[in-house]
């Protein structure tokens, strides 16, 4: 098992638990992103920079990405991508996308696209919080325990 990350985004506090995660479990950790990133010395965490452009981090860690993989993104397009390649999907506020509910997800998506392209203010996502971060690294160790690493 590999965990990717989506990691133009991220916040920084959720690649600190991931570094950590890496280390004490031994597992590879790839943080995808289009601009360079400094991560720590590690022989289980790598840092993969892509060219510029709409996407090009989304498509290199769907074509990267393996069944049993968890993608850490809070990309719903690439979300619904990496579920139809047998992965995980896990958001950083603690969210797991899932089968059950990645339709409503794009549709809700998709719904707020349109309303932002004729012009009404959606605001956008509630700040970072400490609850977010908890809910992150907890669902995190819920997925690593299950998967038996």
């Amino acid at each position: 098992m590999r965990i990717w990350v989506d990691a133009d985004a991220c916040p920084g506090v959720i690649k600190e638990i991931l570094y950590r995660a890496a280390e004490r479990r031994r597992l590879p950790l790839v943080l995808v992103a289009n601009q360079w990133l400094r991560v720590p010395p590690s022989p289980y965490i790598r840092a993969v920079q892509v060219e510029k452009g709409f996407d090009v981090a989304d498509r290199h860690i769907e074509t990267q990405v393996a069944a049993g993989d968890l993608v850490i993104t809070a990309d719903i397009p690439l979300a619904a991508a990496i579920i139809d390649k047998q992965a995980t999907a896990l958001n950083p506020r603690g969210e797991i996308y899932s089968r059950e509910n990645i339709r409503q997800l794009l549709d809700m998506r998709n719904f707020m696209d349109t309303l932002r392209s004729s012009g009404v203010d959606t605001g956008g996502p509630p700040a970072f919080s400490q609850s977010d971060r908890q809910a992150f690294a907890n669902q995190l160790d819920r997925f690593l325990a299950g998967a038996g690493s």
